[in-house]
């Protein structure tokens, strides 16, 4: 049986590999170029598998709970390394940039190895969650300046 202290470290790090995956998808090109140059060591990374471009099928639900539907195709790449530490890194990405997926895929394999995770963490996936946090902040008070507030007076019975 395994003990509950080894599942919510498990589920901890599968959380937290989730949490690099999405920021390393929604990375920029420069972002993951700029740490790569701060990188001390680079490691030689050896390809899996791409990176390849294909299409996905989206699919979508009227108002967030509908029946779903087929929205459309969007173009996604992806790609898998093999660093010689053993790490196997994935990355998948919106649109074509091969050279994107396939470094995302290195940060992926560095993030799981102990000796760079905390980098990889400082220098590219806090800067990213910030970005995406100020963006959707901006968005927020953009959409809040527009909103009109509709109220109803009642009428007394006088």
């Amino acid at each position: 049986m395994i003990s509950a202290d080894r599942t919510d470290a498990a589920s901890q790090t599968a959380s937290g590999r989730k949490r690099a995956a999405d920021l390393l998808a929604r990375a920029e090109r420069s972002e993951l170029w700029a740490v790569w140059d701060a990188l001390p060591e680079k490691p030689a990374a050896h390809p899996v598998r791409g990176p390849e471009t294909g299409l996905v099928m989206v699919r979508g639900r009227i108002g967030g709970g509908g029946a779903p539907f087929n929205l459309g195709e969007v173009t996604v790449t992806r790609a898998t390394v093999r660093l010689d530490s053993g790490s196997v890194g994935h990355a998948q990405a919106l649109g074509t940039d091969r050279e994107k997926a396939r470094l995302a895929a290195i940060f992926d394999a560095l993030w799981q190895d102990e000796a760079t995770k905390d980098f990889v963490e400082r220098a590219l996936l806090l800067p990213i969650a910030g970005r995406i946090a100020a963006t959707e902040r901006r968005k927020a008070e953009e959409t809040a300046a527009t909103r009109v507030d509709f109220f109803t007076m009642v009428r007394g019975d006088n």
